[in-house]
């Protein structure tokens, strides 16, 4: 094809960025059609930035895969990765980073608990330079006392065990740039426990403060105890100090027990032989037994994240891509 005589050729404006939008979605057959709405409604709202949603169908077993088709084809900025099971929320999110191509990736849940009104205020962070822009939560809306406990006990935990690396109140949802997501994509942990992961690797960070709203529909997928073991396992991959407090209390336990050995000899040769003390002996082998099994449990956990490791296995497995 040649230009016509007299007509300029038309010159190709600057490419939009690309922004990735990435939510798992298990079982919230009540919130996806709201959630691709706000999406919707979001990305039409930011005209200068190019976007795709890449929503994670997690092992659902209600009709959210359905549900998602009937999305993708009345909107193709949406792609569907769908797992052969549900790998949980890291995985879902380690699934959507491996297939996001855009400038910057924003990762949330499916359940509007990370509300979408939010990434404009991310994107505005990111243009003035911060490469990870990460919700802090003020208020957590329409969760129980149980649940506001273990958040709270959690990050006082996790500040004091990872020298406060996990920033407290800090949440998966958050935009981050290529740089930092590519970076997290080729660190190949199978326990992961991606906020941890956002935080190790450092570059600038600045969290936005707001509160969480409750759940849009549904019920919440994150049972105690499922919270407790990824609270666990995510404290215990971001940290050693656990393992050190087993040599500190070794050695205070040591120090204690010579200084009453030698307190019982001077009192051996000051006053003869003292009570005989049954119940107090008896006592402090139960204390050493539990403080024995305490440690050996500690040294399991480690133990079992070794084991993870070592098999290799991968983060998520995928059936199904559509869109792509």
């Amino acid at each position: 094809m040649t230009v016509e005589q007299g007509q300029p050729p038309k010159m190709a404006g600057p490419r939009k960025k690309l922004v990735s939008i990435i939510t798992p979605a298990y079982n919230e057959s009540e919130c996806v059609d709201e959630l691709a709405r706000q999406l919707g409604a979001v990305m039409d709202s930011e005209p200068g930035y190019d976007f795709e949603v890449i929503v994670v169908e997690n092992g659902s077993v209600d009709d959210t895969w359905e549900k998602l088709l009937a999305i993708r084809a009345a909107d193709p900025r949406f792609r569907i990765v769908k797992l052969a099971r549900n790998f949980r929320m890291d995985g879902g999110l380690t699934a959507g980073l491996a297939n996001a191509s855009g400038d910057a990736a924003v990762l949330m849940t499916a359940d509007l608990q990370d509300p979408p009104e939010l990434i404009p205020t991310f994107i505005r962070k990111w243009e003035e330079g911060y490469e990870n822009v990460y919700m802090t939560v003020s208020d957590r809306q329409g969760t129980g006392p149980l649940r506001r406990f273990n958040s709270t006990a959690f990050y006082w935990l996790a500040g004091k065990l990872t020298d406060g690396a996990i920033p407290r109140n800090a949440s998966d949802f958050r935009l981050v740039d290529r740089r930092v997501y590519e970076t997290v994509n080729v660190m190949d942990e199978r326990n992961r426990f991606v906020r941890g992961l956002f935080a190790w690797v450092g570059f600038k960070s600045v969290g936005i403060e707001h509160e969480r709203p409750p759940r849009f529909g549904g019920e919440s997928k994150a049972y105690s105890l499922k919270v407790l073991d990824l609270a666990s396992k995510g404290i215990l991959a971001h940290s050693y100090l656990p393992l050190r407090l087993i040599t500190g209390t070794g050695l205070v336990i040591s120090a204690v027990s010579l200084i009453g050995l030698l307190v019982a000899v001077v009192q051996f040769f000051v006053a003869g032989v003292p009570f005989a003390g049954f119940g107090t002996i008896v006592g402090l082998i139960l204390l050493m037994f539990g403080l024995l099994f305490l440690f050996l449990g500690v040294i399991s956990e480690y133990i079992g994240l070794i084991y993870e490791e070592v098999k290799h296995r991968p983060n998520y497995v995928i059936s199904e891509r559509v869109g792509w």
